[in-house]
Parts: structure tokens; sequence; C-alpha cells
């Protein structure tokens, strides 16, 4: 697959994306953590977890944490990756609770380059803004809606907090919808 270009920012989704995170940074970081293990029960309650890979990322700024979420998994046994950006892609590198990660860009942390690349079967990604169609609002770049496209996988999982819905995210053709969106509330079934 030839490298994919980013779609050109929409100003919608901007004032979307930086009203959400907005009200996202204001949460409280105690109630942020009682919530994350709200959010991990429900996603390890979902019907969504085959024997393949699976990949969420490492949390940053306010972001929901699914550390708990990996913890749990490797319990059972899932393989488990992380995504790195490298020459524009997304990819996923292996790797287990504890292990080393290193700084990968754009504020996050990713393990080390020499570990194998695996595709998941299930991707749990970050929200900056969602809507109940399993639509939502990333930081802008497009990488997950192109890794989504790419790998096909059996299942999508957005967390997120509450506060972080909006009535609709203005969707474009590069978008894709999410099965699931789990938040301290609730899970919402999409797809």
């Amino acid at each position: 697959m030839t490298e994919a270009t980013s779609p050109a920012p929409s100003p919608r989704k901007a004032k979307l994306r930086a009203e959400a995170l907005a009200r996202r940074d204001a949460l409280e970081l105690d109630d942020r953590l009682i919530w994350d293990e709200a959010i991990t029960e429900r996603v390890l309650a979902l019907p969504a977890f085959p024997e393949g890979p699976v990949s969420a990322y490492w949390p940053m700024r306010s972001e929901a944490d699914p550390r708990p979420i990996l913890e749990a998994l490797h319990e059972r046994g899932l393989p488990l990756c992380l995504p790195a950006i490298v020459a524009g892609r997304m990819h996923f590198r292996r790797w287990a609770p504890w292990e080393p990660i290193v700084p990968g860009g754009f504020g996050t942390l990713v393990p080390q380059p020499s570990e194998a690349e695996l595709r998941p079967a299930v991707l749990i990604v970050p929200l900056a803004a969602f809507d109940r169609r399993g639509f939502r609002i990333g930081y802008g770049k497009g990488y997950y809606d192109r890794a989504i496209t790419e790998l096909r996988p059996l299942a999508t999982v957005g967390i997120g907090y509450a506060a972080q819905e909006i009535p609709a995210v203005p969707d474009e053709p590069h978008d894709r919808s999410l099965d699931w969106i789990v938040t301290e509330n609730e899970t919402i079934r999409c797809a």
C-alpha cells in the first residue's frame, strides 16, 4: 500500500475537537481514575476479544487510560501491541505490560523499534469526540481511519468519557465508524 496523505483538516472538526478536548481536560483527575475503572470493566465484558492480537494506545494528556485493559487481556493470554507511526503509517508493535517503551513522536510512547510487528484483530482507539453512530474525531491526521481501512479488524472499540460525546461528528468519506464506544456510563453498540 502506498503512503496515504492526510485529509485536509476540517474547520468544523477542529472546532468540535477543541471543545471536546477542553471538556475532557477540565475533568477532575480523581473522577477520571474512577471512570477508567468503569471503562475497563465495560470493555472487558465486550464479546470483541478473539484469539488474535489486541492493540490499544499509550495514553497522553487526559485520555481514558487503556493500560488496565491491556494488563487484564495480557493475563488472559492475548497478544498485545501498541501503535507507532513510521514513515507516515501506523504500525503495530508487540508489547506486554511493564516492557520498555520509547518516545514515538506526537507526545506518544511506543514499543521499541526492534519489537515484532503484529496485525491486530481488535483496535482500542482514543477519542477526542464521538457520536452514537460510532464516528470519532481524533487528533486530525487520519492514522486510525487508514489503519481500520487497511487492517479490517474484527472489532474496533473507542474509549473515552461521556463529556466527549457530541450530537454528530461531521463524517467524511475517509472516516471509519467504530463498532463500540465505551464510556464510564455506558457501552454503545454502533455497528
